[in-house]
């Protein structure tokens, strides 16, 4: 039965983490707020799970969901050969609005569809999203409303598109802040040099370049200006990832940045 939670309250709050640890052991799909949107989450290592939040969301294994992570060193544990600046990217951004597209270990026996070998990481800054990865370890974790749709900023606003396919509504408040528009995360892909950015949100360009000055801009090629007004913020103008993280389907698996995710 689906359940929502109002985790503004302390009781409903430590209930609504338990059932949703639950839910997730189980291979069912949960929504939490993310400091950017609210996000659709399932267990990243069960196939079974990411189908059913892509078939949630009605998308394909073409828009692979990124995965949220609770602490910065469960990176070496998903990715492999990550760069140092992109190690220094997450050490100043995350937690935070910063999704980065690494190189996923192919030890992992997990499918989140079409990747091509990568994987798009993001540690939320979020309390209730991070206490419960801190209970479940790493979610795949997609912006919470069916593809094409505007992003949801409450529980509410997601159980009125996804409805009963999701077991546990863990309800937070509005995100980011109530009367702003939902800003997805920002996406670097950071599996060649110079990195580039697929996705502008949450983290301006001016501040990733304080820590990688050769960062490229969201359609920017080595020695040319990103083109002024083609850097979309908006699930649906641009790329597709975790929510805005939302929750998070950032990129396709060719790197292209597709629309709706957090």
């Amino acid at each position: 039965m689906t359940i929502t939670y109002n985790c503004t309250s302390d009781d409903q709050r430590a209930e609504g983490l338990q059932h949703a640890k639950r839910a997730i052991s189980e291979k069912k799909c949960i929504v939490i707020p993310t400091d950017t949107v609210y996000g659709i989450a399932a267990d990243a290592f069960s196939p079974m799970a990411v189908t059913l939040l892509l078939a949630s969301k009605g998308r394909s294994r073409q828009m692979p969901p990124p995965v949220l992570i609770p602490r910065i060193n469960a990176l070496d544990g998903l990715a492999t050969e990550v760069p140092a600046d992109a190690r220094a990217l997450a050490q100043a951004l995350w937690p935070g609005g910063l999704t980065l597209i690494l190189h996923a270990q192919p030890s992992l026996d997990w499918d989140l569809g079409e990747t091509k070998g990568t994987v798009a990481l993001r540690m939320p800054d979020d309390h209730i999203a991070l206490d419960l990865l801190g209970m479940t370890g790493p979610l795949a974790v997609s912006s919470a409303n069916r593809t094409g749709q505007e992003a949801a900023q409450t529980a509410a606003e997601a159980r009125l598109q996804l409805a009963d396919s999701v077991e546990v509504y863990l309800e937070g408040g509005f995100r980011p802040i109530e009367g702003t528009a939902a800003v997805p995360s920002t996406i670097v892909d950071a599996t060649s040099t110079p990195f580039r950015v697929v996705r502008q949100g949450a983290i301006e360009l001016e501040r990733l370049r304080e820590i990688v000055p050769s960062i490229l801009g969201f359609g920017e090629a080595v020695g040319q200006e990103a083109p002024v007004g083609e850097a979309p913020t908006q699930e649906g103008a641009g790329p597709d990832v975790e929510g805005p993280v939302h929750g998070s389907d950032p990129v396709a698996a060719n790197g292209e940045v597709k629309p709706d995710d957090s």
